[in-house]
C-alpha cells in the first residue's frame, strides 16, 4: 500500500498551525520502512525490523521461495505500536482494551481447567457454548439456527473469515469488498485464489454506494464481504441498506460473509442490523462474531461462525484442517458465562459512555469529529491541522504528540486518502484523560 511507504522531510509547524513539509522539501515515496525510520528520526532498528525486505543472499542461499502473498508486509498496526512503545505513547491506535475483563469469566475458565475440560473438545465446538450463542441469536435478531449443524467454534474472528473464504472461493472467483476494510480480507481472498473487486466507501458519512455495488456485480461474484458495524470508520449499515442488499442478491447464487464482531456496540439506541433478521440474506451467508470484541478477552482467540447447514458443511471441512478445535477450559467457560445475557445486552451503554467521554473531549481539540454509531473506534479529520499524508501524520501524532493512532489510508488497497485517522476508545478513562490533554496541544 503505497500510502504506508510515505515518508516526510523535516516537517515543520507553519504560523497558522498546519504541518507542512519545509520550503523545498517534497514528500517522496520511501523504499522501505527503514528510509521512513532513517527520515523521520525514528528507531531504525524497529522499523528495518517490521520492514517488508527481501532477503539477503546468505538467507536465500539454499532454497528458491516465491511468495503467496508478495505484497503483503507488517500491518499498520504492528508498527504504530512499536512506534508508540518505543516513544512512549498514548497507544489509541490498535483496537484491544487496556483494562481488565470481568473475573468472573476468569473464574469461569479456571473452573472448567480444574473441572478437568483440558483435552480436544468436538471439531465444531462444545456443545454448551453452540447452544448458548444459538439462544442469544434467536432471542436477539430472531433466527433460530441448529446448534449441532449450523454454529461452529472458532479461533478468533480471523481464522473464521480465512476459512469463510477457502470454503467456498474458487481460483478465478470474484468477491467483493467493500473498502476501508479490516487488513485480513484482501489476503484471504488472494490466497483462495480469489479475485479481489472493490467498491469505496468516502469520506466523511461512508454511506453504502449501491449503484456501485451493483455494478460490480458480474456472473462471476461469488462473494460480498459485509462488515456492521462497520472498522475502521465506526457506521452501521441500516434496514434500508440490508434491504437494498436483499435486493441485489435475490435470485442469485452469491453468498454473504456478514462480519459482525462488533454487533454489541450499536449507540445512540439504534439496533444492530444482523443478516440473520433478513431470511433472503441469513439463507445464504456465513455470519462471524467474536467473544474477544464483546467480553473485553482479545489474546483468548475466541469466536464463532453461524450459517446455514449445507454452507457449515463446507466451512467445517476446511475448518478441520485449519485449526481443528478451539481451546477447551474457555468454551466452557464463556458457556457458562453466557448464561447472564447482561454483559453483552449493556455493552452498548458501556462503550457510549467512553464514546462520549472522548468526543466531548476531542471537541476541545483542532481535531473534527466524524460520525461514530458502532464499534470502539472514533475517526476524525485532521485537515485543519496537517496536510501530511495519513500515514506520515499518524508517525508525526505518535512521535511528536505522544499519541498513537492509525491512519485510515491502510484500509483501502490503493490507500485513498481523506485526511483521516482512527483512535480506539476502548480504553480507561484515565487513558483517554492522557491522551485528550496531549491532543489539545495541537
Amino acid at each position: 500500500m503505497r500510502a504506508l511507504r510515505m515518508h516526510y522531510a523535516g516537517a515543520t509547524r507553519a504560523p497558522h498551525g498546519r504541518h507542512t513539509a519545509p520550503h523545498g522539501a517534497q514528500l517522496t515515496a520511501a523504499p522501505c520502512l527503514k528510509t521512513v525510520a532513517h527520515a523521520s528520526g525514528y528507531n531504525s532498528e524497529i522499523f528495518c525490523l517490521l520492514a517488508n525486505r527481501p532477503m539477503n543472499a546468505k538467507e536465500s542461499a539454499h532454497f528458491a521461495l516465491t511468495s503467496r502473498l508478495p505484497d503483503v508486509g507488517t500491518t499498520i498496526f504492528t508498527v504504530m505500536s512499536a512506534l508508540a512503545t518505543q516513544k512512549s505513547a498514548v497507544n489509541l491506535g490498535q483496537g484491544f482494551p487496556d483494562f481488565d475483563c470481568d473475573p468472573q469469566i476468569i473464574d469461569a475458565v479456571a473452573g472448567a481447567m480444574r473441572a478437568g475440560h483440558n483435552q480436544y473438545p468436538p471439531m465444531t465446538g462444545v456443545p454448551a457454548l453452540r447452544a448458548a450463542i444459538a439462544k442469544k441469536i434467536q432471542a436477539l435478531y430472531g433466527h433460530q439456527y441448529d446448534a449441532d449443524q449450523e454454529i461452529t467454534i472458532t479461533a478468533g474472528a480471523t481464522q473464521a473469515l480465512l476459512t469463510v473464504v477457502m470454503a467456498v472461493v474458487h481460483p478465478g472467483d470474484e468477491v467483493i469488498v467493500i473498502e476501508p476494510v479490516y487488513d485480513s480480507y484482501v489476503p484471504s481472498i488472494q490466497l483462495a485464489g480469489g479475485i479481489p473487486v472493490f467498491v469505496a466507501l468516502d469520506a466523511p458519512h461512508y454511506a453504502i454506494p449501491f449503484d456501485k455495488l451493483e455494478a460490480a456485480i458480474t456472473p462471476k461474484t461469488r462473494l460480498i464481504m459485509v462488515n456492521t458495524p462497520h472498522n475502521p470508520t465506526g457506521t452501521i449499515w441500516r434496514e434500508a441498506d440490508m434491504r437494498r442488499l436483499e435486493d441485489l442478491v435475490r435470485g442469485t447464487d452469491i453468498l454473504i460473509c456478514s462480519d459482525e464482531v462488533y454487533e454489541h456496540m450499536v449507540y445512540d439506541g439504534a439496533r444492530h442490523e444482523s443478516v440473520t433478521r433478513y431470511p433472503e440474506l441469513a439463507r445464504r451467508s456465513f455470519v462471524v462474531s467474536s467473544f474477544g470484541k464483546t467480553y473485553h478477552v482479545t489474546g483468548w482467540k475466541v469466536g464463532y461462525v453461524a450459517a446455514p447447514a449445507a454452507l457449515s458443511a463446507e466451512f467445517r471441512k476446511v475448518h478441520q484442517f485449519n485449526v481443528f478445535t478451539v481451546n477447551t477450559p474457555v468454551q466452557y467457560g464463556l458457556a457458562s458465562y453466557m448464561e447472564n445475557p447482561a454483559p453483552y445486552l449493556e455493552l452498548a451503554a458501556f462503550y457510549q459512555q467512553k464514546r462520549d467521554f472522548f468526543r466531548a473531549g476531542l471537541a476541545k481539540t483542532r481535531l473534527k469529529l466524524m460520525p461514530c454509531t458502532g464499534t470502539y473506534f472514533q475517526c476524525v479529520d485532521y485537515s485543519a491541522v496537517s496536510d501530511l499524508p495519513e500515514a506520515d501524520f499518524a508517525q508525526w501524532l505518535t512521535a511528536e504528540i505522544g499519541v498513537a493512532a492509525i491512519p485510515v489510508s491502510a484500509f483501502y488497497h490503493a490507500g485513498q486518502e481523506s485526511g483521516v485517522a482512527r483512535f480506539c476508545f476502548a480504553k480507561k478513562e484515565s487513558t483517554l484523560a492522557t491522551a485528550l490533554e496531549r491532543l489539545a496541544k495541537i
